[in-house]
């Protein structure tokens, strides 16, 4: 068999398996559901940590959502880590005082090690880990804390809700996210989630580890370190924080980090490749494939024209025109029916490119892969409104 044959047909099963085949095999699974966690009411000491970095914009909105938490507020113990902030945030954090808010002032030295300082001054049974962006909802912080009180659950992580967005590219995106958190409620019935989201997770403080400081994804490495220890990682969704859409170059440099992150990952913890875990084959399945799909493209491509008669013209075409219409959707009018299909194309470009540059890991330091989320532009007033963004 020609060589371009078998790249084609190599490619085209991988892309298959990865975006149909595990995804329908995982919704299968969901039918026969792993036991239910064990729900308890009860208040336990938490800790919260917030760390920042110039977080003026959003800080303020932030705390006064910790606040309103419908959870005593004697057992609760907030800890603001400003990583080297130079506008306002330590400022406003300091207005807070008298409510009991703490600040941890730091020299600039990113997030992993703010955390790690927060970390040792923690005095909660509970961490609970937020971002500065995002206002929790009032039962956010009880609800997790229910989660934990069943002792199999080492990890849990809430809700992330992106506000509907105004433009054809914000709804590409969110259409992404909500993909994301159909796959995440699938794996966590039928078994338990591999990572959380970074704003919205808490975990028993024993499990808490040192984090390394050039680490790109705690949010994934604290989880993982549970996880290998027999715990469950646990998708609560009453635990709810809100975000309002970004645009897509904001999600492709946050794809890249968290690609980095993942592979990172895989090297402090090369166990995650190896059949010694329940979850094993969902990592190879749901995180470590997703970092070859952009190569089973290339190989479907590129091995196309190696197929006989106008069959391959007509695949290798496919692909040749999506990616031509991802390339010409800024320049398609918002108001075009086309600017629908356009966005989504762009967006898939956008992230498997991203899934590309995350190998740049292997070549710069970690920290150059950092970027802030800059872009954060309101949806509607009313949804605003509805969830205390205003």
């Amino acid at each position: 068999m020609h060589p371009g044959v078998i790249a084609f047909w190599t490619g085209a099963v991988l892309a298959a398996y990865i975006l149909a085949g595990y995804p329908l095999l995982l919704a299968i699974l969901a039918r026969f559901p792993a036991p239910a966690i064990q729900r308890r009411p009860g208040c336990r000491p938490v800790t919260i940590l917030l760390p920042v970095h110039n977080g003026a914009r959003w800080i303020r909105r932030k705390l006064e959502s910790l606040l309103r938490l419908d959870y005593p507020r004697h057992l609760v113990q907030i800890i603001v880590i400003s990583d080297g902030s130079t506008d306002d945030t330590e400022r406003i954090v300091s207005e807070f005082a008298a409510d009991g808010i703490e600040l941890l002032s730091v020299p600039r030295c990113g997030k992993p090690a703010a955390l790690n300082a927060g970390i040792q001054r923690a005095t909660g049974e509970i961490v609970f880990f937020t971002d500065v962006r995002q206002p929790v909802d009032p039962a956010c912080l009880a609800s997790l804390v229910e989660c934990l009180n069943d002792p199999s659950v080492g990890a849990v992580t809430g809700r992330y809700i992106v506000l509907d967005g105004e433009t054809n590219e914000e709804a590409s995106v969110n259409l992404y996210w909500r993909f994301e958190w159909w796959i995440r409620r699938q794996l966590n019935r039928a078994s338990s989630l591999l990572v959380v989201t970074g704003c919205v997770y808490a975990m028993r403080r024993e499990l808490v580890v040192p984090i390394p400081e050039d680490i790109l994804v705690d949010d994934a490495y604290l989880p993982i370190s549970a996880l290998l220890r027999g715990y469950r990682i646990y998708y609560d969704e009453r635990a709810k924080v809100y975000d309002y859409p970004t645009a897509l170059d904001t999600e492709f440099q946050r794809k890249i980090r968290t690609l980095a992150g993942l592979l990172q990952l895989v090297g402090h913890f090369p166990v995650l490749l190896l059949p010694v875990y329940r979850q094993w084959g969902h990592f190879l399945s749901y995180k470590f494939a997703r970092l070859l799909l952009p190569y089973a493209l290339l190989l479907m491509f590129a091995g196309s024209f190696a197929l006989p008669g106008a069959i391959g013209w007509y695949t290798g075409g496919a692909q040749a025109a999506a990616y031509a219409l991802a390339a010409l959707d800024p320049l398609i009018p918002e108001r075009w029916r086309m600017k629908r299909i356009s966005s989504l194309a762009r967006t898939f470009s956008a992230l498997m490119l991203a899934t590309i540059c995350a190998a740049r890991v292997f070549f710069v330091p970690a920290r150059h892969l950092w970027r802030p989320t800059t872009n954060v532009r309101p949806a509607n007033s009313r949804s605003r409104s509805a969830v205390g963004l205003d």
